[in-house]
């Protein structure tokens, strides 16, 4: 993807956004990110490494924003606060990452004439309608405050193609995984969680009883859709799913870990469930297919694989 202007990353220094950095750069680009560091990481800015203009602030800095978007094409909008229990614990700091953020970024934008917004939505917008797979015509049911606040930036993206022709396009991520994933916390996803458990010799934590489904979406699947996003013409205004287009159990998940770490005599601590969890989850990705071309480049098992070594040589290994 040729970009005559700067690309800016929001929540760059975090997991997602820092793949994206790091794709863009290696395809020649000229790229700027935004964060705060509030849960992203400056090892990921390193590991990104040279040619990255870091600017260390908020994305709901309205001043700071006026001079971080001079000279921007693409606007990649990962930055926010990313995890359901984290919201319902402390539901004001996801409104003000996610909400306030968010329609600061897109005033901003249309004000320098960025050309493209592409802005990481979220399949818990779907909630736990019980309908699979879950298709973008399908009424939203979100089940937490984060839910809402992603669902939000998804309307005012689309309000802001509309009303100012400012393009957009609104990825609705499934469960992403792989390397940078921070597993140190209560918040974290769960591939890392289990693989930091798995390789520490601790019990993984369960909650619910395990059944439960999820569409978990290796990460280089996820930057390959957003390159995509920023340059497919059809696709502005559009909110599409991006995931693996298959679901597995967590007691499945958990499995096929064990036999990929040999591990398997590690038993299980199941806890209770939490509140805004929803039970099963499997993306349509057919209008992914449509307006951006994608395609899965790296399934479950090879995606857990490059994980697994990745992690055993990262940092949070140490």
């Amino acid at each position: 993807m040729a970009l005559s202007g700067i690309a800016l990353v929001t929540g760059g220094a975090g997991f997602i956004g820092s793949h994206i950095a790091s794709a863009l750069i290696a395809g020649g680009a000229r790229v700027r990110v935004l964060d705060d560091l509030s849960t992203g990481h400056r090892e990921n800015i390193e590991e990104i490494g040279s040619g990255v203009d870091f600017i260390q602030g908020s994305v709901a800095d309205e001043q700071l924003l006026k001079k971080v978007l001079q000279n921007v094409e693409v606007v990649f909008h990962e930055a926010a606060i990313p995890s359901v229990p984290r919201s319902v614990e402390a539901p004001h700091q996801t409104h003000v990452a996610s909400v306030d953020g968010t329609f600061s970024l897109l005033v901003a934008a249309r004000d320098n004439k960025v050309r493209r917004v592409v802005y990481a939505a979220s399949s818990s917008a779907y909630g736990d309608q019980p309908t699979l797979p879950k298709s973008e015509d399908m009424l939203p049911d979100p089940l937490s405050p984060y839910a809402v606040a992603k669902l939000v930036g998804e309307y005012y993206c689309q309000v802001f193609t509309r009303c100012y022709g400012l393009e957009t396009v609104s990825l609705r991520y499934f469960n992403v995984f792989g390397p940078r994933q921070d597993p140190g916390s209560q918040y974290s996803g769960v591939v890392s969680r289990f693989i930091s458990a798995l390789l520490s010799n601790e019990r993984p934590v369960i909650y619910g009883d395990g059944e439960q489904s999820r569409d978990f979406t290796y990460i280089d699947n996820v930057v390959a859709a957003n390159l995509n996003a920023a340059a497919a013409r059809e696709a502005s205004g559009k909110v599409i799913n991006i995931a693996n287009g298959q679901r597995v159990t967590l007691n499945e998940l958990l499995a096929e870990l064990k036999e990929l770490t040999g591990k398997q005599d590690v038993t299980v601590d199941y806890r209770e469930p939490r509140v805004g969890d929803v039970r099963h989850s499997l993306a349509d990705i057919s209008l992914a297919r449509q307006f951006l071309g994608y395609e899965t480049k790296v399934d479950l098992r090879e995606g857990l694989q490059r994980t697994i070594d990745w992690w055993k040589m990262s940092r949070f290994n140490r």
